[in-house]
């Protein structure tokens, strides 16, 4: 747990308010919107990248459809303000686990190849997020096998 993450339990103890876990939300909205960026990186949004990216938000960043609809929103508007994608990994805790970073780079993988094909932008877009998350070559590779798995051939 961050310092900051820290402060605000103790602040919410002290004053008898639930803390609102921002950490965790500011990871979730980083998260999406790197996975936005990875789907808007060719200039083209395929209703395909759009449906794998709700579904995977709403699997994991979200709690049900209506909130990863939410969520998208706001990331997509982030990742708009945001320079680049290292600026948007930095947002990711430093706590988070490996486990946890490769199923982002898998999600990654797969907003790409949602519509059946990962082109050159999209390829070198997950490769350097895989690097930026601190994956070597084989750990991209894997993320990569399990995150097109379910999306098919590219």
């Amino acid at each position: 747990m961050s310092l900051i993450a820290r402060l605000r339990a103790y602040a919410a103890e002290a004053f008898g308010v639930a803390p609102r876990d921002e950490v965790v939300d500011d990871a979730h909205l980083a998260a999406t919107a790197l996975l936005v960026h990875v789907a808007r990186v060719d200039g083209i949004l395929a209703p395909a990248e759009s449906d794998r990216l709700a579904r995977l938000v709403a699997g994991r960043y979200a709690d049900g459809p209506e909130a990863a609809r939410a969520l998208i929103a706001r990331a997509t508007a982030f990742d708009a303000e945001t320079r680049d994608v290292a600026s948007l990994v930095e947002l990711i805790p430093h706590e988070t686990d490996g486990e946890e970073r490769a199923r982002l780079l898998a999600m990654a993988w797969s907003v790409a190849g949602a519509d059946g094909t990962v082109d050159e932008f999209e390829e070198a877009l997950v490769w350097r997020l895989g690097r930026l998350l601190g994956f070597d070559e084989a750990g991209i590779a894997r993320a990569r096998g399990e995150g097109l798995a379910a999306t098919g051939p590219t």
